[in-house]
């Protein structure tokens, strides 16, 4: 006979009752219930206020006046493709607005090469997080970035903000609250502000193996357009005929030193750790930044230490971490009861001395 909702969740409470506060996966092997499923049903019964969590534990809530759980009892966790990078802001700004709202940040990395996001959120899960920060490993044109492959996203025992990426429409997860940075935007502003130095084309010379690559790539297009530039291809940061994750710095040189043949005087390039190898490179070739070749880099990581500065798109990083920690919070106080937001900031651009006619910064 099937069990419904409703009646599982009846024996759960009845378990509380009975011993007090629970561990999670213990409800699970007592009840015989599937731990997904317990997890589920433990985060309507939270949502109902029937039910409080803590560290992977679930008891009765307090009755008092103070009924609802304090923010200081909870335990976020927060999945990233990287560290070492760009997302280490990104965790920065997570991290000191739990630190703020008196809640503590766990970290989980999937690694871009290693395709295993869901295995990550299973065991974040499985140490009792009460919501999750999710950068999913998603590219264009992957398979595993068809909506088919995002229902168990969709289907999370606890709530999730997606980080620095946004669901196809119609996908499941479509509707999960999300925040980002606006890349088309950056990237806007790149070219804007090249443009108005008085290139009339612009490079772009970028990777392919990344959710934001796709973005930048794809904001290069429209701007390109919008600001009536010259149009030209984009430079792959990686050799024809070598594995795309591994970039080449001496060929994409190579590319905008013919490309200067041309008149193009002018390029931007994604990301910082390319970009920063490019002036020596270019050197070798008879051509100076900003001399004779404008660059601007995207991300601004690492710009500001290069030889020369880089002008560099600066994403809202710590900015957007915050802003995630946040929602999520606000989604845990508020249940399911909230609309979903999509969220995204603007960069900004930081102004350095790699495009000539710069002011210093």
């Amino acid at each position: 006979m099937t069990v419904t909702a409703d009646e599982r969740r009846a024996r759960i409470l009845q378990v509380v009752r009975d011993l007090g506060t629970v561990r999670v996966v213990d409800l699970a092997t007592r009840l015989g219930i599937p731990a997904v499923t317990v997890r589920r049903d433990v985060a309507a019964l939270a949502d109902a206020g029937e039910l409080a969590r803590s560290h992977g534990s679930v008891s009765l809530p307090d009755s008092g006046p103070n009924a609802r759980p304090g923010r200081h009892d909870r335990v976020i966790g927060m999945l990233v493709p990287t560290v070492g990078s760009y997302f280490d802001e990104v965790i920065a700004g997570a991290r000191a607005a739990a630190a703020t709202a008196g809640a503590r940040l766990v970290l989980g990395i999937a690694a871009y090469e290693a395709r295993d996001d869901r295995a990550q959120v299973e065991r974040l899960l499985e140490s009792g997080v009460d919501g999750l920060l999710l950068t999913p490993n998603w590219q264009p044109g992957d398979p595993t970035h068809h909506p088919d492959h995002h229902h168990w996203l969709a289907e999370l025992p606890v709530p999730a903000v997606l980080v620095e990426r946004k669901a196809d429409p119609g996908s499941a997860a479509a509707e999960l609250d999300a925040v980002g940075s606006d890349h088309r935007h950056g990237v806007l502003l790149a070219l804007r502000h090249l443009a108005a130095l008085g290139h009339d084309t612009v490079l772009l010379a970028a990777r392919a193996d990344t959710w934001t690559a796709h973005q930048v790539r794809t904001g290069y297009a429209e701007a390109v357009h919008l600001l009536g530039l010259r149009t030209r291809p984009v430079i792959d940061m990686h050799r024809p005929g070598t594995p795309a994750g591994v970039p080449d710095p001496e060929w994409v040189a190579q590319q905008i030193a013919e490309a200067t043949a041309d008149g193009v005087r002018a390029v931007l390039v994604h990301n910082d750790q390319d970009a920063i190898q490019l002036p020596p490179l270019l050197r070798t070739r008879g051509l100076r930044v900003p001399e004779d070749v404008a660059l601007i880099s995207y991300d601004d990581v690492f710009a500001a230490l290069a030889a020369p500065p880089l002008t560099a798109v600066a994403p809202p990083k710590k900015s957007v971490g915050a802003a995630a920690l946040e929602l999520l919070l606000r989604r845990l106080d508020g249940g399911s009861g909230l609309p979903a937001y999509h969220v995204e900031l603007l960069p900004t651009l930081k102004v350095r001395t790699s495009c000539g006619g710069d002011g210093g910064a």
